[in-house]
């Protein structure tokens, strides 16, 4: 029988970043002849199927536990982090990063408490884990500083074929429609949560309306991480006069999150907090341009193929946004400077990159 791995992760969902990557994951060891397989603590309904609940661990094993492996996939604190600790099997981490508790303090205390939670549990498993792996270099640091060792890097797995899916047809002409008289349509990706710093992007844009796009228009796609801070950001909208040019969505589909990329002119990230950022990634796959403030693990994911910003001030931003509409040269530079740079992040590339790290770990 060959090598064995499975992954434990706290919450299994379909769509988000981690879930995809843990599918990609499975799917990568399966291919190079490792038994792999995923359990969890939740699971949404479209993915239950592809795993198990963790309490099966003992039984999926066989009483082998001493011949396999479990990765770890960190991003929250879990019930799987004393069973795991319990368990006579070597393990490792993979880290997706935990949001520091400070940018939840005055909004979801909470929240806060559940993530000082989970660096307490990310410190526990630090001296037994046998190795780690970060989806940056940013997120690295907070292995080390953790006291983990060895620790590596190796991007999260992304899954180009989704996003040569079919774009849902009805909402693509809607927000088309909506710009035919002129005005560019900003794009941000991520759950509306105080460290994504949605609030900037809202007052960049209301600058940019007034100054130099008064029919510009903003979508801001993902869930709901903090129902406050959703509801600050809607009244701030309405405040600074650009409510009917913003466009809040709740969790959206695949299809509905493809449409929201074709229309887009323009993808803007003024997020204080990230472990890594898959939507960049996806928008230079798209063609689109990205203005960004260069914080956490943005510039590392970006490189060279967006602007970087070194302040939130909304007048630079619209700025810099304007400077990329309107300097043709710039933004075809951009264009194809993205694309070489997501394809830097090609399944085929992360996942050899993945599986040579595990190998080595696990020998």
């Amino acid at each position: 029988m060959g090598r064995v791995l499975h992954q434990f992760v706290p919450n299994f969902a379909a769509g988000d970043a981690i879930g995809v990557h843990v599918r990609l994951t499975q799917a990568a060891l399966r291919a190079a002849g490792w038994e792999s397989e995923i359990f969890y603590d939740h699971a949404q309904a479209a993915v239950k199927k592809l795993g198990r609940h963790y309490s099966t661990w003992d039984r999926a094993v066989d009483g082998r536990n001493g011949d396999a492996w479990v990765l770890f996939q960190l991003s929250t604190g879990s019930r799987m982090t004393p069973f795991l600790l319990d368990q006579d099997v070597p393990f490792g981490v993979y880290f997706h990063n935990i949001t520091p508790p400070l940018f939840f303090e005055r909004w979801e205390p909470g929240a806060a408490e559940e993530m000082r939670t989970a660096l307490g549990e990310m410190r526990r498993l630090a001296p037994t884990a046998r190795f780690a792996i970060a989806n940056s270099t940013f997120s690295a640091g907070d292995l080390d500083d953790a006291g983990f060792s060895p620790t590596a890097v190796s991007p999260v797995l992304l899954d180009p074929k989704e996003l040569a899916g079919t774009p849902n047809e009805r909402l693509l002409q809607r927000l088309r429609r909506e710009t035919e008289g002129g005005g560019t349509r900003w794009l941000f990706l991520g759950r509306a949560a105080p460290n994504k710093c949605q609030h900037d992007v809202i007052a960049a844009f209301a600058t940019y309306r007034e100054v130099y796009d008064p029919l510009a228009r903003l979508t801001l796609v993902g869930g709901r991480t903090s129902n406050v801070y959703y509801r600050s950001l809607e009244l701030l909208a309405d405040e600074l006069g650009v409510g009917a040019a913003v466009e809040l969505t709740d969790t959206i589909s695949h299809e509905e999150k493809l449409a929201c990329y074709r229309a887009a002119d323009v993808f803007v990230c003024l997020s204080e907090h990230e472990g890594f950022k898959v939507p960049v990634v996806e928008a230079m796959h798209f063609g689109i341009p990205v203005v960004a403030y260069a914080s956490s693990a943005v510039p590392e994911t970006v490189a060279d193929a967006g602007v970087l910003l070194d302040t939130k001030d909304p007048l630079v931003v619209a700025a810099a946004v304007d400077r990329v509409r309107r300097d043709d040269a710039l933004r075809n530079d951009l264009v194809d400077a993205g694309r070489r740079r997501a394809e830097d992040f090609s399944l085929e590339r992360t996942s050899g990159r993945l599986l040579e790290l595990l190998d080595g770990f696990t020998r």
